[in-house]
């Protein structure tokens, strides 16, 4: 009799989980993007979510929740109902936090269910417009020239635009000042102001300020050029092996109903085919990462375990 009511149960919660995933969602979804306005995940999400909204009938509404290296932000998200209702905008930090911080209050591994991928987009090298390099190799130049009077800018302490300067100054002997930033949007301010000297910026936060000749990009991080920046050449030229790129991507607090996840990996999926979102995203440098939640899950993993190494080696510390 207990073996039967325990199966009993079992099937009216997968009955629930299936009844609730044909109506998700019937109100508003919370999507949280633990940085302020104007940085690239900030960018992403509000993209997807006017697509997501408009196919899935609800408004899938960004909230901004910056602060902690974006640790504060997926806390949040990790003691949120498991409903399908709150999201979290996944991005190279929660691989690279990690290792960073020693103490978080939840493992990023196991308490964020993998939900779909979106981009992954090459960082880009700007500087100040008033800084006399006009290359990669005139900027390392000026650099040890002048050792610690460069101020690297960044969107926060265990960004992938963090590391991806740490990574620089380990691979080139580059003596810069770290300085960390709420985001991308107040550290650009500050390099097109000229307070601030470089930053490794995500290419999205950055294209607009660059074509419009606010800040001089240098170079791209990822291994090739990027199209949407034909004249710009990679670090890797200049810095042979050098390499680092972006990612982002959708998570739900763990034991969210897997009903639930496949109905919005698969809109996110659609929104990746979609001829004019590639047009939109590709203007940005970003490159559809589509696939299963499992397959994002890989992704997490693997960048988790790729910054690790890169992290202890370059001495990076959390300000």
């Amino acid at each position: 009799m207990h073996r039967f009511i325990r199966i009993a149960a079992l099937a009216l919660l997968a009955a629930a989980g299936s009844a609730a995933a044909q109506t998700y969602p019937a109100h508003a979804v919370k999507w949280v993007v633990p940085y302020p306005p104007g940085g690239t995940t900030d960018v992403l999400a509000r993209i997807i979510a006017q697509w997501l909204g408009d196919k899935m009938g609800q408004p899938f509404l960004i909230e901004n929740k910056a602060g902690g290296g974006n640790n504060i932000g997926v806390e949040m998200v990790v003691k949120s109902p498991a409903d399908g209702y709150t999201m979290l905008l996944v991005n190279p930090a929660n691989g690279i936090n990690t290792t960073l911080y020693k103490n978080l209050p939840f493992n990023f591994l196991t308490d964020i269910a993998p939900v779909a991928g979106i981009v992954r987009t090459p960082n880009v090298m700007v500087v100040t417009p008033n800084l006399p390099a006009k290359s990669v190799a005139e900027f390392i130049a000026y650099c040890k020239a002048n050792p610690n009077k460069i101020n690297m800018a960044s969107s926060g302490s265990g960004t992938s635009v963090h590391l991806s300067g740490e990574l620089f100054k380990f691979m080139t002997g580059c003596q810069m000042l770290h300085v960390p930033y709420k985001g991308a949007g107040p550290a650009l301010a500050d390099i097109m102001a000229g307070t601030a000297d470089v930053i490794f910026d995500n290419l999205p936060s950055s294209a607009g300020f660059i074509k419009g000749g606010r800040i001089r990009a240098l170079a791209v991080t990822s291994e090739g050029r990027e199209p949407s920046l034909p004249g710009v050449p990679t670090v890797g030229d200049t810095v042979k092996g050098y390499e680092a790129t972006a990612w982002f991507g959708v998570g739900m607090p763990k034991g969210t109903p897997r009903d639930i996840i496949d109905k919005v990996n698969a809109e996110v999926n659609r929104a990746l085919s979609d001829p004019k979102m590639l047009e939109r995203l590709a203007e940005l440098g970003g490159k559809p990462i589509k696939g299963t939640p499992e397959d994002f899950g890989k992704v997490i993993a693997a960048e988790t375990a790729k910054w690790a190494p890169i992290v202890t080696s370059s001495g990076a510390k959390v300000e």
